[in-house]
């Protein structure tokens, strides 16, 4: 998570990419070995070489040195839940408008895929807090934070959303729990005017409920969409759609509370 530099140092995170592309991302360490089906590798050979260099395991099985993405950081986070993937977490990023210096609050932290994307968004000078029931989960999310070295730009809190929010006049605030529809309100209040909510829900059962509650709330701009993946083989002779695809994994619901008008219906069919 460090600024990219042409060579991997000691404490940076590495990605090592095998063979049928299988991967192991570790923190390098002078003195430490990674040990894989492939063999060991030296952390002390790793360090000092140049990103996108070829090495070899003791066993002499070849790896790539790379640097990982976000992307990848957040597809190894250690959880005991479904986390959010990439292709919804960047479009909830984007749609929200969330960026350096941003405080942003979180409703619902579980292993922390969704917080480590945020607090890599804020950068150093912004900040996210985040709200979970379970000590469980937020202990382990707090762990993923820490291995990356993002701790510091969080604040877990373990509290019943029921009781509202501590934080007032927040510009974005995103919502990954069960029923976000009993919640509105205490969001209605810690959310600034004309501020960002976005959530996601698995089912339309769960839009169908949510729905209503917004419009109570004078939530307007309301929007509803799923994001929908698929690769490709990148091979020229046979270009194809791969076997799998990651399509449904939620709804994405996006609002804005507006300070209400007796012509808010009309505006927003225009």
């Amino acid at each position: 998570m460090s600024e990219y530099q042409r060579k991997a140092n000691h404490g940076d995170i590495a990605q090592l990419v095998g063979l049928s592309h299988k991967n192991f991302i570790l923190r390098l360490q002078n003195g430490e070995v990674l040990q894989t089906h492939r063999g060991i590798v030296s952390h002390d050979d790793l360090i000092g070489k140049q990103w996108g260099s070829q090495v070899y395991s003791h066993l002499g099985n070849p790896f790539y040195l790379l640097q990982p993405t976000l992307g990848d950081l957040i597809t190894a986070t250690r959880r005991t839940t479904q986390i959010l993937y990439p292709k919804d977490i960047g479009f909830i990023i984007v749609s929200m408008g969330i960026g350096p210096g941003h405080h942003v609050v979180e409703a619902g932290t579980g292993s922390g895929a969704m917080t480590t994307a945020l607090a890599y968004a804020v950068g150093l000078q912004g900040h996210v807090t985040t709200y979970e029931m379970r000590p469980e989960m937020l202990n382990l999310a707090r762990k993923n934070l820490t291995h990356l070295g993002l701790q510091d730009r969080v604040t877990f809190k373990q509290a019943d959303i029921k009781d509202g929010f501590d934080e007032q006049n927040i510009i974005s605030l995103f919502m990954d729990i069960p029923t976000p529809e009993n919640f509105i309100p205490q969001v209605r209040d810690t959310l600034t005017p004309g501020g960002f909510f976005g959530c996601i829900v698995p089912t339309t059962n769960q839009l169908m409920n949510l729905l209503p509650v917004l419009r109570h709330e004078d939530f307007a701009f309301i929007e509803i969409c799923e994001i929908l993946l698929r690769y490709y083989k990148p091979v020229p002779k046979r270009l194809r759609p791969t076997d799998r695809m990651v399509a449904h994994t939620g709804f994405l619901v996006f609002a804005r509370p507006i300070i209400p008008s007796e012509d808010i219906e009309k505006f927003e069919k225009k």
